[in-house]
């Protein structure tokens, strides 16, 4: 059987992984598949001189240091997989050293265009209704798109206040909502969602009106059109909420852990990406708390 197809059905069979997940290493696999065709060689037959010829030639295709490193992310995947099942005793890819990416911060909203945005739904129509419920949620919650349209009505708790995510690898967590959010959601749960559902109840929390889960596109969608009815300037995603929960909390305080805790990152350092302070903000909190920071006198 081909490697890396035992590879990608490992992913979603054995470790959880997302569709999107999935989809995604199979186009970064497929000019591998390319190159081991050429050589004619299985992809247990090839070491350290071949893989660096491979990533030669995805350099010489015009591909920078991120996407290259995210190919590389690909192989170490199949590698450690052909290791763990046996196929190989040794795995190549660990002599490699990773093209270092540069860092771009994430970008963020203001707490004023937050506002703007998540309030440029039409709450008078079931839609609006159903669209601001989940602004407000992604903003409250940090929730990436994926956990929010996965959400089903019994992983929220309104009474206390909180839902229950499903993310990455199919890890559980369960993350703090605030009030308006939760006012919002217990008011479309209660008039908008019910004339949504049509024949059998699909159970997730957000329908569209066909009664059918809402989808991804039709939330980029949506915050296309709020964005510009917000009169917003830079495009915003689902992520950009993301990050602009993660740095206000951080802005005001919040502690790092606990932050990571919310968004379900693994590892610690992927969070402090967002402790990327405004130099006003640093600029304060150096004048309230260093002890010779005022004047003297």
């Amino acid at each position: 059987m081909d490697p890396v197809a035992e590879f990608l059905g490992s992913l979603e069979m054995e470790r959880g992984a997302s569709h999107n997940t999935v989809l995604a290493y199979g186009r970064d696999l497929g000019g591998f598949r390319q190159f081991l065709a050429r050589e004619r060689r299985h992809a247990g037959q090839v070491g350290v001189p071949e893989l660096t010829r491979y990533l030669a030639t995805l350099r010489r295709r015009g591909l920078g240091n991120r996407s290259l490193a995210r190919h590389l992310s690909a192989l170490r995947g199949l590698y450690r997989f052909l290791v763990l099942s046996g196929q190989l005793t040794r795995d190549p890819t660990e002599q490699l050293e990773s093209p270092r990416a540069p860092r771009r911060l994430p970008r963020t909203l203001s707490v004023p265009d937050v506002t703007a945005l998540i309030e440029a739904p039409d709450v008078t129509e079931r839609d609006g209704l159903r669209d601001r419920a989940l602004l407000e949620l992604l903003y409250a919650s940090g929730l990436r798109a994926s956990e929010a349209l996965g959400l089903r009505l019994e992983d929220v708790n309104l009474a206390a206040g909180y839902v229950l995510a499903t993310g990455k690898g199919s890890r559980q967590r369960i993350v703090p909502v605030g009030a308006h959010a939760l006012h919002w959601i217990r008011a479309y749960v209660k008039t908008a969602r019910p004339a949504f559902v049509k024949r059998a109840d699909p159970g997730k929390l957000f329908l569209n009106r066909y009664g059918r889960p809402l989808s991804r596109q039709a939330l980029w969608g949506m915050l296309r059109k709020f964005a510009r009815r917000a009169g917003l300037r830079s495009s915003v995603s689902p992520h950009t909420l993301r990050h602009s929960f993660a740095s206000h909390l951080l802005e005001r305080g919040a502690d790092l852990r606990s932050v990571q805790a919310m968004l379900g990152h693994a590892d610690i350092s992927t969070t402090q990406i967002y402790t990327h302070l405004s130099s006003a903000v640093v600029r304060d909190m150096y004048r309230r708390f260093h002890p010779r920071a005022r004047k003297a006198g």
